[in-house]
């Protein structure tokens, strides 16, 4: 059976693994580009700017999901429960305490964030904290720490920056033939032109298919290793249900951090006869189902 420190070793070999593809696509992108513009400089350019938002995003990843998700920092005599539900289940879990921060929405989620287990923050809603018991709560806050634990969060924050830098470049180099190129390529030249121009329309969805797999893959090791801190599956699937059953989204939702929450943020009503291949997080069903398992 698998154990909370197997899933740490599987999750930082696969992390690497997952960012080496995307920093190849990066490079590949910039490749091809600089063949088919005939300049050198341009695949310099993509390399220099891939890594400057990837340190970017290393430094400022955590207030860089913040802000965009709108969440403000919790107070412990406000959040007293949420507040000794974390600092407990760290203990337990032998991490340092991250910082507590809530988002004002009536729809149920959270997420982890930050660019290590020092600097690490976890953020629930206030819709959330209503509709949970103490148990559920922890089996919550389990799966959040678990994502700090098992070196998700990292990663996870380098997937929206490298998605949303591949999705920009290729928008700029389609937009750039839209308003004329150069009209002395030779034959080489055109065969590279038309080669980036499929490069650039297909890389943002091998992106964003990467992104999902990405995802996917590990809320499943959350949830396993949630429950395993806890010791109690049980309160993390009724938490899932709870969650599922909320049919609205949150008010600050976004396409670029959705992998990120426990669960689809844009609300249940949009996995309705979408295919799994596109979903970005594993069907709640089968969270609940592989849970309550592990119970038995």
């Amino acid at each position: 059976m698998a154990t909370l420190y197997t899933l740490q070793g599987q999750n930082a070999r696969k992390t690497w693994y997952l960012m080496t593809i995307f920093l190849v696509i990066v490079i590949g992108i910039g490749w091809v580009f600089a063949q088919a513009y005939n300049s050198s400089e341009v695949l310099y350019i993509f390399i220099l700017i891939a890594l400057g938002m990837n340190l970017f995003s290393y430094w400022y990843s955590d207030k860089i999901v913040l802000s965009m998700a709108g969440a403000r920092e919790a107070r412990r005599d406000e959040f007293f429960d949420l507040y000794t539900v974390v600092e407990n289940l760290s203990i337990t879990a032998g991490l340092p305490k991250p910082k507590v921060y809530v988002v004002n929405d009536s729809a149920p989620n959270a997420f982890a964030t930050g660019r290590n287990k020092e600097h690490a923050v976890v953020c629930v809603t206030t819709g959330l904290l209503k509709i949970l018991d103490r148990a559920e709560l922890e089996g919550v806050i389990a799966h959040e720490l678990s994502h700090i634990g098992n070196r998700d969060i990292l990663l996870q924050t380098v997937v929206v920056v490298l998605v949303g830098f591949i999705a920009i470049i290729s928008d700029f180099f389609l937009r750039s033939q839209m308003f004329g190129g150069r009209d002395d390529r030779d034959n080489n030249g055109n065969v590279f032109m038309i080669v980036g121009i499929v490069f650039a329309i297909l890389s943002p969805l091998v992106a964003m298919l990467m992104q999902l797999a990405i995802s996917r893959r590990r809320e499943y090791q959350a949830d396993a290793s949630g429950a395993l801190l806890t010791r109690y599956p049980e309160g993390l699937a009724r938490a899932l249900e709870k969650i599922g059953g909320v049919s609205h989204g949150l008010r600050h939702a976004h396409n670029a951090t959705a992998h990120m929450y426990i669960s689809n943020p844009f609300g249940s009503k949009t996995l309705r006869g979408v295919s799994k291949m596109f979903m970005t997080h594993p069907p709640m069903e089968d969270r609940v189902r592989i849970l309550r398992e592990m119970s038995i």
